[in-house]
């Protein structure tokens, strides 16, 4: 029986950019981008603020329970590696964070049209197969 695998979209925006869509989603400027997660459901979430949310958790309620905890909280602690995920979306289909290929083709397609290094700069399709993943270093792991 073969696995099927889940799949994320994510993007890259430009500094400035990336500062509206996190601060003033519903800035003009973003219009063409809101106008096509919106007709594929989606909506996008700032890596480092993702990073930064499971950073918190794990304090509030005890890292021991967060496996990444050390390795997270080394990277948004890291400057260089900070102003990296500060331009880095992933995109949530339906409210999932990974989801089906079909769905996930449909969202790159449409935009592909946008990567132009002025709105998009970096548009990227994952799947969930731990051999196309790195995992954190040793040093990090539980």
């Amino acid at each position: 029986m073969s696995e099927e695998w889940q799949y994320q979209v994510r993007l890259n925006l430009s500094e400035a950019l990336a500062n509206l869509a996190r601060n003033e989603p519903d800035d003009p400027a973003l219009a063409q981008l809101s106008s096509v997660l919106k007709t594929h459901n989606a909506t996008m979430k700032c890596q480092f603020d993702a990073f930064a949310d499971y950073v918190s958790e794990a304090e509030r309620r005890g890292t021991d329970a967060f496996p990444l905890y050390a390795w997270t909280k080394a990277t948004i602690e890291d400057a260089v590696k900070k102003a990296k995920y500060l331009k880095a979306f992933t995109l949530y289909v339906d409210g999932d964070e990974v989801y089906a290929k079909d769905k996930a083709d449909a969202l790159e397609a449409a935009l592909e049209p946008l990567v132009d290094g002025k709105l998009i700069t970096r548009l990227t399709k994952h799947d969930t197969n731990p051999a196309n993943n790195p995992q954190p270093p040793k040093r990090y792991r539980s």
